[in-house]
């Protein structure tokens, strides 16, 4: 059985405080691997696949993010798994 993927959406002012070097950061120490970037609308899109659990407390961190960031949402929702290319770790991707 496969891992889950998960698309998390995160909105507030989460763009030009560091939100997806800190985002990078925190997916790789919980083992998690994917993409995060910034979005056009101003939020930050980060999809991630690994351990339920470790999806979990990443999107439980993201509510928080780094000190300059305030999260007003974050959105989770099942992606499919062709949503990522093969990735060994967590890429900072384009502006989506």
């Amino acid at each position: 059985m496969s891992e889950p993927v998960a698309e998390l959406v995160i909105k507030g002012r989460v763009q030009g405080v560091s939100f997806r070097v800190w985002a990078q950061a925190t997916a790789t120490s919980l083992g998690l691997r994917g993409l995060v970037r910034n979005r056009r609308d101003g939020s930050v899109q980060a999809i991630v696949t690994g351990p339920e659990e470790r999806i979990a407390a990443f999107a439980e961190a993201c509510r928080a993010g780094p000190p300059e960031a305030e999260v007003e949402s974050v959105e989770r929702r099942a992606a499919a798994e062709d949503a990522l290319p093969e990735l060994k770790g967590v890429e900072i991707a384009r502006t989506e």
